[in-house]
């Protein structure tokens, strides 16, 4: 299985790191092992001194499928769960400033926990999904689907002109506001409307 995760899909996420606007979405992959095993303690790296939490829906891929048109790009997902696509940010920002690849900030061990998935039957309308992270039981991003500049079919079809999707494949729809570091000893907990599906203590 892959990972793929959209940047930029925020408007307000966008302006708070100073980034321009994407025409297109943006994307890029964390391999298998970025995913956090479940009950698998989740230790801050020793090679960032600055680790970002960036919540994000995720998708689950449900079916084969290459050259998807939007129309149909719901039929090749079944489920959405809360994940976090932690980055390393003084990593990144070195890539950046030297005009390097950052996947050495994202891409690494564990950088991709995922809660519970909660099937799409549960939701009437993708384009209308509330979701939060808390740190130490306070709000800090609040996000809602239909405030995607690309939205989920959209991802879907842009993808899939690249990448052929499979069954197992989970793509990160991109991150609201509200990013921040976390430090050892740290609770994250994200919900989807009113549901929990994601706790994650930092050690």
């Amino acid at each position: 299985m892959k990972i793929i995760c959209i940047g930029r899909n925020y408007l307000a996420h966008i302006k708070e790191l100073n980034n321009d606007l994407p025409e297109e979405p943006v994307f890029f992959m964390k391999p298998e092992s970025a995913l956090l095993p479940r009950r698998h303690p989740f230790y801050i790296p020793e090679f960032t001194r600055d680790l970002h939490y960036e919540g994000e829906l995720v998708l689950r891929v449900s079916k084969l499928g290459k050259h998807i048109s939007e129309n149909f790009a719901l039929n090749y997902i079944d489920a959405i769960a809360f994940g976090i696509d932690f980055t390393a940010r003084d990593l990144q920002n070195k890539c950046k400033a030297k005009g390097l690849p950052w996947e050495i900030a994202k891409s690494w061990d564990f950088s991709a926990p995922v809660g519970t998935f909660i099937p799409i039957s549960e939701f009437p309308d993708l384009s209308n999904i509330h979701f939060r992270l808390l740190k130490n039981g306070q709000i800090v991003q609040e996000g809602h689907s239909g405030r995607m500049i690309f939205p989920i079919p959209k991802l879907i079809s842009y993808i899939s002109r690249f990448i052929t999707l499979k069954q197992g494949d989970y793509i990160f729809t991109g991150t609201p506001e509200g990013v921040g570091p976390v430090v050892s000893g740290d609770l994250l907990e994200g919900f989807i409307e009113d549901k929990k599906c994601f706790q994650l203590k930092i050690m």
